[in-house]
């Protein structure tokens, strides 16, 4: 199975982890890095512009690969939020293709599905990710996000929000 037969939303999200047995963790390290609390010259967001599912995987790379351009900035001078969080079990009705198999397994009878992974549901103008900046570093930040858009299964936009203090008193 591929994150692409998870994408398209179809039917209820099911997040009943009591009736499952081992639900699977979310692969995201960490939901929030850098310095949370300073005050950023340049905030941007990560928007969805599609109705989709998104893999914990893909949110996983998609910090990772903000974190791997912005990191060397320094600690103190960027704070990443990723917004979303995957709480939707992806379940699988694993099938034997060999040969003999239509002996040992039973179709769709019982077909409950075992745990593969967990999802964050997204509709257009959900924000998945926000990231700030401080000083003259915005074209690092963008170079982020480009390359953790291409992450995504889905088209997204970059949005810069918040205005500067030295703007708004000018």
């Amino acid at each position: 199975m591929h994150g692409r037969n998870y994408t398209p939303v179809r039917g209820q999200p099911y997040t009943r982890k009591e009736y499952v047995g081992g639900p699977p963790q979310p692969k995201i390290a960490r939901f929030t890095m850098g310095n949370p609390s300073d005050k950023y010259d340049h905030k941007f967001r990560l928007v969805s512009l599609e109705k989709a599912q998104i893999r914990h995987n893909a949110l996983e790379a998609c910090r990772v690969a903000v974190n791997k351009i912005a990191g060397p900035l320094g600690e103190g001078n960027y704070y990443l939020w990723i917004r979303v969080y995957p709480h939707i079990i992806l379940k699988e009705n694993k099938m034997i293709a060999t040969a003999g198999a239509d002996r040992l397994q039973e179709g769709m009878r019982k077909s409950f599905g075992k745990p593969t992974g967990l999802a964050a549901r997204v509709y257009p103008g959900t924000v998945i990710l926000e990231l700030g900046i401080k000083g003259n570093n915005v074209k690092a930040a963008l170079d982020s996000l480009r390359v953790s858009a291409s992450k995504l299964p889905v088209k997204t936009k970059i949005e810069e929000f918040g205005i500067p203090a030295e703007v708004a008193g000018a």
